[in-house]
């Protein structure tokens, strides 16, 4: 990942301007310590961090189209790069960069050309000919983007809010899958798959296409001139992006450069569900597995830096970005810059537990069609910037447009969840890679059930930040919760712990818009929790929470606590599994 800051159509043109707009981007470093540029045409600015992953000598940003005219900064990586460079053979290209086609596409489809990039990007492209730009972001949102807006009528574009804060009048998420043009002077979509509109497909199940389309969607992303491995936390997701991996890698130009076997990263608490199954899977496909152990004491004194980080206050994704943000660290302290991890499979498949309660096919598949559209606001946003926090970079091949185009066009009808037939969450998937004469994993592995990162790493973490933050927020200001944070108001002490740091850090009213709310159980939406009457009273976004469901589900509580608006911590009687968390962190899904 690499780190992009514009200023567009500044009034001030001067060098003050300029060294401000350096020292805005430099809060952008940690994403790209590997070089800085910039690049000023009147009172346009271009700034870029960059993370080399692709052509790290020659590669560095702003990149420019033949005669210069055309100059384009970019965080995100084109997959199909080499194929497009084909299509542009009557264009010079000046580096290895697989962004530098995005130069010339422009020269020759003009603003039309963003759905020809298959990948994940953000991008700012300026015409200094006609000084007109355009503004683009992938169509799931994997790469974080802001726009802002200055007082004097420029325009500002960020991956990351901590850039805006100070300079914008306001700024808010830049859209997945949206372009904005100047030309235009406005947002238009870019990104219209057929299962946006939530109809309802009616494709048979086919095994293996679906197996060949994740296949696919792994392989391209094992483009990189750097050393990579994958996030293995054992679950489902992530053991099958690193059994895919390790079975396709050798003879790849990666793997002539940095080895044929595969390293594997994971995090859990002691005694944790995901630290054991990870060896497993990890023994089984012959990976270097790397486990990395932290305190809960260490991930509670981490949470204000990941706050920092993620510019969120949201309860489950700070529960899961913590451990990811010190496995990040320890992973880049070994001289890996890009990993593969497993996030989206369940917003695609209906993994969540609460998935199970259901009521028809037609509810299962408009639920994980506004579980994909929320995932920039949630798991990419935390993939995202748990990683580039440390300068280490995350591929998603659950979300590569063409295998989400296969997967959601399958009827739900066989997604749906139903135990008198054997068929568990995302069974669709499991089956798909239950092959007896080559197995990509074993059978317990390939059917465990399903465990959130966050639980996963160790039930007594999310314990842990409960008991914390109960020690530091009272019940008086639990009952004047509604009127310090009458937006989005937090209905837990934990919730009202996160929301302390955030506002210390982003005070700017555009700053806590930027964040979801509503109620939600299992990471639910708000309309899923009617599924299930029960869980109105237990609304918690651990899989925990899914009564019924959960095989160590918390104790069932008939109504939420009195004071202050505070559900219950009860966890049912079984012993705890750590008390230790560690800190190698599997990207587990």
């Amino acid at each position: 990942m690499c780190g992009i800051l514009a200023v567009l159509g500044c009034s001030d043109d001067s060098q003050g301007k300029r060294v401000r707009v350096l020292e805005l981007s430099r809060r952008l470093k940690h994403r790209g310590p590997d070089w800085s540029g910039i690049y000023q045409h009147g009172g346009l600015f271009l700034a870029h961090q960059r993370l080399a992953i692709v052509d790290p000598a020659s590669g560095d940003q702003p990149l420019f189209n033949e005669d210069k005219s055309v100059v384009v900064t970019v965080n995100g990586e084109i997959y199909n790069h080499e194929n497009l460079r084909k299509l542009l053979s009557n264009h010079k290209f000046r580096t290895g960069s697989d962004c530098e086609v995005i130069a010339h596409l422009y020269e020759e489809y003009g603003e039309e050309f963003v759905d020809k990039l298959d990948g994940k990007f953000s991008f700012v492209l300026l015409n200094t000919r006609d000084n007109s730009f355009i503004v683009a972001r992938d169509a799931i949102g994997i790469t974080s983007l802001y726009i802002g807006w200055g007082l004097d009528g420029s325009i500002w574009i960020s991956s990351e809010m901590k850039a805006l804060i100070d300079d914008c009048e306001h700024f808010e998420c830049f859209p997945p899958g949206h372009i904005y043009s100047s030309r235009e002077g406005g947002f238009r979509r870019w990104y219209n798959p057929p299962w946006f509109s939530e109809a309802i497909p009616l494709t048979p199940y086919d095994p293996l296409v679906l197996r060949k389309a994740f296949e696919d969607a792994v392989i391209k992303r094992l483009m990189t001139d750097v050393p990579f491995g994958v996030l293995l936390s054992g679950g489902l997701d992530s053991s099958l992006v690193a059994s895919v991996t390790a079975r396709h890698l050798a003879g790849t130009k990666a793997a002539k450069q940095w080895g044929a076997q595969l390293h594997s990263f994971c995090v859990g608490l002691e005694g944790s569900p995901d630290l054991k199954a990870a060896k497993e899977v990890a023994d089984y496909l012959g990976t270097v597995h790397h486990e990395f152990h932290f305190t809960v004491q260490d991930g509670i004194d981490a949470i204000e830096d990941v706050v920092c980080h993620i510019e969120t206050y949201d309860v489950t994704t700070i529960r899961a970005s913590t451990p990811m943000f010190l496995m990040s660290r320890k992973i880049k302290s070994l001289g890996v810059k890009m990993v593969l991890s497993g996030e989206g499979s369940d917003e695609v498949f209906g993994g969540y537990l609460y998935f199970h309660k259901a009521p028809t096919k037609e509810d299962f598949h408009r639920e994980t069609c506004h579980k994909i559209k929320a995932l920039h606001q949630y798991d990419c946003l935390r993939a995202n910037k748990a990683t580039s926090a440390w300068g280490l970079e995350a591929r998603i091949p659950f979300l590569d447009k063409a295998f989400i185009n296969v997967a959601m066009d399958i009827d739900p009808q066989w997604k749906m969840i139903k135990p008198d037939l054997g068929r568990i969450e995302k069974w669709v998937l499991r089956k798909a890679f239950d092959d007896e004469e080559n197995p990509y994993l074993p059978k317990h592995i390939l059917y465990r059930q399903k465990e959130q990162f966050s639980d996963g790493v160790g039930y007594n973490w999310i314990d842990g930040l409960k008991a914390h933050a109960a020690e530091n927020v009272t019940d008086k200001m639990m009952h004047n919760a509604q009127h310090i944070f009458p937006h989005n108001t937090p209905t837990t002490k934990e919730a009202y712990y996160y929301r302390m740091i955030f506002e210390r850090t982003f005070p700017q009213n555009s700053a806590r818009l930027t964040v979801p709310g509503g109620p939600s159980v299992a990471c639910s939406t708000a309309k899923a929790i009617e599924w299930d009457a029960a869980w109105s009273n237990n609304l918690d976004p651990s899989g925990r929470a899914a009564l019924g469901v959960h095989a160590s589900a918390y104790d069932p509580q008939p109504t939420p606590a009195a004071v202050g608006g505070v559900l219950p911590e009860i966890v049912n009687n079984k012993p705890n599994m750590a008390e230790v968390c560690a800190l190698g962190l599997t990207i587990r899904s």
